[in-house]
């Protein structure tokens, strides 16, 4: 024990854990780091070596018995049936399923999507609905046959902290001086902070700043290793980690067919991982967010007001030193086309993950930090409790430069430095400026990216500047960028001419005084002109009428109806043989190619069914697409005709599409386990006529 290590656990005695023991569970276990804890918060809580090492072994005793591993499943729900029941440790979703009319829990690796669930469970912990919760969850077997379903959930205790006293925790900040503070968060994520320089150590407190202010936009890039995902997946219980290919309004913001708010309504922060992978096939997605990222409210229907921070981090391929000294390329390279300069233009701190060591061995702690859970519960009710803006806003003064958004970005990253590392009093002038100043670096580092995409002057104002405590203006430079006229002065083309660039005048600095953080040292390397991108030829949609014949291959319903989706709201299937397992299989396919169409909100579907049809499968069937589409905000109208005939697919912009077998014009393979059993494509198809036409 060092004296830092004596001070914090006597003054959180209970709240703190030697964090080098999570380090030698936390391998061969993919649970996250907060779940850890909490087992060796209840084991482990001693300084006696004898104590420490009988409460190892009983986590490990208890991840053994209690975690599921994901290919244990089987294992896990016969203990549950021989036994009659069992206490597990594992994610829990709840979901409503329509055609029940009633919830269903979900558990991850207990790989069970039907458990009973009693409405108390969900009532009192919304976010086993939004996203799922680790919990230590007891579950039983039902015995009732006539049931329909085999387990239920007897008991479930999330993994967190019951009651958090906000007030004793302020109590043992005035303890502690603010450079102690520091190194306690540090080490209380696992971080050993006297291996790290101080302008590292403000990078790693950065990236907690979503996790404490609300509607923070907060974005990083840099190379791969660097943990840049950790502290949104792992470290608290109120943070999610989302992939690209969940970024939809549904998902993010509202889904209009359920009337259910998304992510943004349950967590305190969505993160985005490799925000270059984000798909955003929906622009009002992107608008959504906009609205969003802009003052934590947005409109689908109703008006929704919602306190989540957003958080981007991706990786950037290119060198950094290329990158400023580019004329063609940018720091913000790995962002999606659809992140235009307004997305851009709402992030308020840019942390320069090139400057983060790689993860490494020699970075972690073997001394006292706090159990994360409760750090995590400190940084929750800062988010929703405290305000700290109208604080820093009578203290701070920035300069001309500074305009609207770089002005509240710049004072919402102080005052979520401020909720982190002085939670109850006010900072010395010499530590408010140190993160005035790191505040505005962070801005102009956006700022900079956005003026050299832009061919006008909107964003030349880069030179942000705040004014000192005594009274002189700082201009404030990125590192990275100070020497790079590229960046600095980024060519204008006359956007009249091809000829020479318009050399616009650049702002000069207004101050004597600059803040220049060490200046990260790199060759510059030339950048290769990036090949000139054709724009794409839009052929003219022209009616059709030809055979698919016999055998014929390389036909699917995208091919065939896709391209007549544009601006389509609503489409409507007429029929009749949408009624065995294998014409639903086809229609649950004709479906997955409409939804690629983002415009697409409402599927009718007209069918039949005669004598031999099994009434109550082709509903069940055709019910738990209905539920599927739901969740992706698409709804599914089905009607019966038992007189129909006729095979028709209308489109609402006029386009009609009519396939003489309907959707059924595949063979049936001649093995499920050949080419063609899943990619239609590949499948030979019955011979049928196709006419597509505009009403």
């Amino acid at each position: 024990m060092d004296e830092l290590d004596k001070k914090v656990t006597g003054v959180f005695d209970g709240k703190v854990v030697r964090k080098d023991l999570l380090h030698r569970i936390k391998k061969g276990t993919n649970v996250p780091t907060f779940v850890l804890e909490f087992l060796l918060a209840r084991y482990c809580a001693s300084d006696d070596e004898a104590e420490i090492q009988g409460g190892l072994e009983a986590v490990l005793e208890t991840l053994n018995d209690n975690y599921v591993r994901p290919n244990e499943a089987n294992k896990a729900q016969s203990k549950v049936a021989t036994k009659g029941k069992y206490k597990f440790i594992d994610k829990v979703h709840v979901n409503y399923v329509e055609k029940d009319r009633r919830h269903w829990a979900a558990l991850e690796n207990f790989d069970s999507r039907r458990v009973a669930i009693s409405e108390k469970f969900y009532r009192d912990n919304d976010r086993l609905l939004q996203g799922g919760l680790w919990c230590e969850v007891s579950i039983a077997y039902n015995e009732i046959e006539d049931d329909d379903y085999a387990f239920y959930i007897e008991d479930l205790r999330p993994i967190q902290l019951s009651r958090f006293n906000f007030e004793q925790y302020c109590e043992g900040r005035e303890q502690c001086s603010r450079d102690e503070w520091f190194d306690i968060v540090l080490r209380s994520v696992g971080l050993e902070p006297s291996k790290l320089t101080h302008r590292v150590k403000m990078h790693f407190v950065a990236r907690l700043l979503p996790l404490v202010e609300p509607n923070f936009n907060f974005i990083e890039l840099g190379p791969r290793g660097t943990g840049k995902s950790y502290f949104f997946s792992e470290f608290s219980p109120y943070s999610t980690l989302i992939s690209g290919g969940q970024a939809t309004k549904a998902t993010l913001f509202y889904n209009n067919q359920r009337k259910k708010i998304g992510l943004v309504g349950f967590w305190d922060t969505v993160a985005f991982d490799e925000v270059g992978g984000i798909k955003v096939k929906d622009p009002d997605t992107i608008q959504i967010m906009k609205d969003f990222m802009a003052n934590g409210r947005f409109s689908r229907g109703v008006e929704v007001i919602a306190d989540a921070s957003m958080a981007f981090v991706g990786n950037l391929d290119l060198s950094v030193s290329q990158i400023v000294n580019s004329e063609v390329y940018d720091l913000f390279q790995p962002l999606p086309k659809e992140f235009d300069l307004a997305v851009m233009d709402r992030f308020a701190c840019y942390l320069p993950g090139w400057e983060m060591p790689k993860n490494s061995s020699e970075f972690l702690t073997s001394n006292y930090g706090f159990i994360t859970d409760y750090l995590a519960e400190a940084f929750h009710h800062q988010l929703k409790q405290t305000n700290r803006f109208e604080e820093v806003n009578k203290r701070i003064r920035l300069g001309a430069s500074v305009e609207g958004r770089d002005e509240k970005g710049i004072k919402k990253t102080v005052a979520a430095f401020l909720k982190i590392l002085h939670p109850a009093g006010a900072p010395s002038d010499e530590e408010f400026q140190e993160y005035v100043e790191y505040a505005v670096e962070c801005r102009r580092r956006v700022k900079e990216q956005m003026n050299k995409r832009k061919s006008d002057d909107e964003f030349a104002k880069i030179n942000l500047s705040y004014i000192s405590a005594d009274g002189k203006e700082v201009v404030v430079y990125c590192p990275e960028s100070k020497s790079a006229p590229a960046t600095q002065e980024p060519i204008r083309r006359d956007i009249h001419s091809d000829e020479a660039p318009d050399q616009a005048s650049k702002e000069p600095p207004k101050s004597e005084a600059v803040a220049t953080p060490p200046q990260v040292a790199a060759d510059v390397a030339e950048i290769p002109e990036p090949p000139p991108v054709d724009e794409p030829v839009i052929e003219e949609l022209k009616e059709q009428h030809y055979t698919i014949h016999y055998g014929a291959t390389g036909y699917n319903y995208e091919s065939i109806v896709g391209p007549y989706l544009e601006g389509a709201k609503s489409i409507e299937i007429e029929d009749p043989y949408i009624r065995v397992t294998h014409q639903i299989h086809n229609f649950v396919r004709f479906c997955e190619a409409v939804i690629k169409t983002p415009t697409v909100r409402k599927i009718r579907l007209v069918t039949s069914y005669d004598d031999d049809t099994d009434v109550k499968k082709m509903s069940e069937n055709l019910s738990e697409l209905k539920q599927s589409l739901l969740e992706l905000d698409i709804e599914l109208e089905l009607k019966v005709n038992e007189h129909m005939h006729d095979r028709e697919i209308r489109i609402d912009n006029g386009w009609t599409v009519k396939i003489g077998r309907g959707l059924d014009f595949f063979q049936k393979p001649d093995s499920w386990f050949g080419v063609g059993a899943n990619d239609l494509n590949l499948r030979k198809c019955l011979e049928t006529k196709v006419d597509i036409f505009k009403r």
